[in-house]
């Protein structure tokens, strides 16, 4: 099974947002996936979408759909 949660990095400790209903001693494998990366991702995601999306030979589909 995958489970995605948040989670805060206290203190040496990651502190789940969520309690998760796992039996006591449940052996687990974590991904880290920081902030930064997952903004750096969106940042590429989003410039790449706009090169696609945001150009003059697509006006004529907004000009339909104001019909």
């Amino acid at each position: 099974m995958t489970t995605t949660v948040e989670a805060i990095y206290e203190n040496g400790k990651l502190v789940l947002q969520r309690p998760l209903s796992l039996p006591e001693k449940s052996r687990v494998r974590v991904t880290i996936d920081t902030d930064l990366e997952r903004e750096a991702w969106l940042r590429l995601s989003k410039e790449s979408l706009l090169k696609v999306w945001d150009n003059d030979a697509d006006d004529v589909f907004n000009e339909l759909l104001t019909k």
